[in-house]
């Protein structure tokens, strides 16, 4: 039960993330772009020309929601690195810092919901670190601290995706976008983990799923088998 409520957690934290982005963006009165636009530009708490890292004009209406969101993400993923243990995650020093920079990223969307970007700066640079460092090597030690039962393509697709997530976050500090725009390269360095976070924690729960209706259907076939030969 601690399992499938991790996994539930990850996959309720990023499905309301992306709904209420959805949300967000489109009450913004000019266009809200991918590209132009970074994630937290959602939650800006006041109307104004953005002068870096790219000028823009941020103001969205719905701020507080997003931040809201933010902070419910967060929770959502140290719940979720707390209670995966045992199923999800091997023994050993590799998943266990795996876990803990994983939920550090939870505290960094926590850290980001709480501070918008216009109103505490640092706090939330600070918790922009925590989710595309943390977070992102986080994912990097998730695919050797994975449980056997994962799929070997799984493993190193999370180690893969991580280093991938990691690479972008440098591109995106430097401000080399390769064609993507700062929003589109700060979405390839912050998205993976939630991407990831959801996979897996909808695999979780459709194995778990499984498991028990196979244990449920060994305990009550016997049964079934022996009521069937009193018929007879």
């Amino acid at each position: 039960m601690r399992v499938r409520i991790g996994y539930s957690a990850w996959i309720a934290g990023v499905v309301q993330f992306f709904v209420i982005h959805g949300i967000a963006e489109s009450a913004w009165a000019r266009p809200y772009s991918w590209a132009r636009n970074n994630i937290s530009d959602l939650g800006n708490a006041h109307c104004a020309l953005q002068p870096e890292p790219e000028p823009r004009y941020i103001c969205s209406p719905e701020h507080d929601l997003m931040n809201v969101s933010f902070i419910v993400l967060g929770m959502l993923l140290v719940v979720g690195a707390a209670l995966t243990g045992g199923l999800l995650w091997r023994r050993g020093p590799a998943a266990a810092a795996a876990r803990l920079l994983l939920a550090g990223a939870g505290v960094g969307f926590v850290l980001v919901g709480l501070a918008p970007a216009d109103v505490n700066e640092n706090q939330h640079v600070l918790g922009a670190l925590l989710i595309m460092a943390a977070g992102n090597i986080g994912l990097v030690l998730s695919g050797l601290g994975l449980a056997e039962h994962v799929p070997a393509p799984l493993r190193w697709g999370t180690s893969l995706l991580g280093i991938t997530a990691f690479t972008a976050f440098g591109l995106f500090l430097s401000r080399h976008y390769v064609g993507l725009g700062m929003g589109g390269m700060e979405r390839v360095a912050a998205f993976p983990l939630l991407f990831w976070a959801l996979a897996v924690g909808v695999r979780g729960l459709l194995r778990s799923e499984r498991r028990r209706d196979r244990a449920l259907g060994g305990r009550g076939g016997p049964a079934r088998r022996a009521g069937s030969s009193r018929r007879h």
